[in-house]
């Protein structure tokens, strides 16, 4: 077997999250400060400590992809998963014509969760109406990986099709593990990412208990990492899909080239099940371990979008690991935490956030950290604080921390 590696090319993207139903619209909000944060509407609040989140609106699967009928049978985080893989298709000019035999074409997505809203609404019928009311699609509308069933399904592809489920580095470690195909020769197309909708009562009533939720009632300004004033994450919902292909077989099909994707790093923090390593030990080695993979020097990096969920310990956990990496480059980074804007995707914040990191490298266009008011002095890199700016990046990387102490770090390249 050969032992050369193929390159790894992002020819397609889309997403959907609070800030938009696309990518397009999600980006220019994002860039110019918007929050996508706001008071929730799709569930009853009145029992709920929380009543703000990243909440999609107005949005119906059924106006364009699905049977409405058919989309009642799965949950809300299918829905993201197929809406987002098929912009994503769209963009990469596969929906119209795809070149590569269909077995050679698979979907690895994160999931963190599952279907936790149709887990609730089952089970109060099975209480009020007994066993025989539970309808017979639950079960398949709520495991985690019906979104690469449904994706293999509704595009007709045979090759890989599985979901990881490692709580908020789900979708990064999908991309890593989807990757991984292309580079090793096994298949020529992924569908890869990530896709979560936990907005229901027992997911914000559990993250409230742990006190990991924000307790700010202004959904605009809640959402505020490396802030003083932080006191929490705000969960959001959606999803972010990336198309992977061989860069060889991509540039002799003409496909427009966003980036690649040169390292991936993965490790575990072996401390506690919910908090950092307060020093960033499995942080800092899964950086070291991306930088390695990718065979480039720590200052060639110059953007990180970084986990920042806005909680007290985790960004000065995250801030003391970028500084160990990137020492003397540390104070050059351009950094932002873009769920200021989008709220916390759980599982499919690796996949949104590797998309923005992404499009920093194609655009040139920092997005900001909004609400960052009051910097706290234990967190002393520069976040591009409330305002985008432009700067000429050749490399990004994405951090994705999870409870339970498992991380993803993932570095794009400009396609030249």
């Amino acid at each position: 077997m050969s032992t050369s590696f193929r390159r790894v090319a992002v020819t397609g993207m889309g997403a959907i999250c609070g800030l938009g139903h696309t990518l397009p619209e999600i980006w220019q909000k994002l860039i110019s400060g918007q929050s996508g944060v706001s008071i929730l509407e799709n569930i009853n609040t009145e029992k709920l400590p929380i009543k703000i989140g990243g909440e999609v609106k107005k949005f119906n699967i059924a106006e364009n992809l699905m049977d409405p009928k058919e989309a009642t049978r799965i949950d809300r985080f299918n829905h993201f998963a197929l809406h987002s893989a098929n912009e994503a298709l769209g963009h990469a000019g596969l929906l119209e014509k795809n070149p590569y035999a269909l077995n050679r074409c698979g979907a690895i997505l994160g999931v963190g969760m599952g279907g936790f809203p149709m887990i609730e609404r089952s089970y109060e019928d099975f209480l009020s109406k007994g066993a025989k009311r539970v309808s017979p699609f639950f079960i398949p509308s709520v495991i985690p990986n019906m979104t690469t069933g449904l994706i293999t399904i509704q595009f007709g592809f045979r090759g890989i099709n599985f979901s990881i489920a490692s709580a908020c580095a789900s979708g990064a470690h999908a991309i890593g593990a989807a990757a991984d195909e292309i580079k090793l020769g096994r298949h020529d197309m992924m569908v890869t990412g990530g896709a979560e909708s936990v907005m229901c009562n027992l997911p914000f009533s559990g993250f409230a208990s742990m006190k990991a939720l924000s307790k700010n009632e202004n959904p605009l300004t809640a959402s505020r990492p490396f802030d003083v004033d932080r006191d929490g994450f705000v969960m959001g919902e959606g999803a972010g899909i990336l198309i992977l292909e061989d860069l060889e077989k991509a540039q002799a099909r003409g496909a427009k080239i966003y980036a690649e994707i040169v390292g991936h790093g993965a490790t575990s923090d072996a401390h506690h099940i919910t908090a950092p390593h307060p020093e960033g030990d499995g942080a800092i080695r899964c950086m070291k371990l991306a930088l390695e993979s990718a065979n480039i020097n720590y200052k060639d990096i110059g953007y990180i979008n970084a986990h920042g969920t806005s909680t007290p310990l985790g960004d000065i956990a995250e801030t003391f690991a970028v500084r160990q990496v990137f020492t003397d480059h540390a104070n050059k980074l351009h950094i932002s935490s873009t769920k200021s804007s989008t709220g916390h995707l759980l599982g499919a914040a690796g996949g949104i956030e590797s998309i923005f990191s992404i499009m920093v490298l194609e655009t040139g266009i920092i997005p900001p950290t909004i609400n960052l008011l009051n910097q706290d002095p234990k967190c002393d890199l520069d976040y591009t604080a409330n305002q985008a700016v432009s700067a000429n990046i050749q490399y990004s990387l994405n951090n994705s921390f999870g409870f339970g102490g498992t991380n993803s770090s993932t570095i794009f390249k400009k396609y030249n």
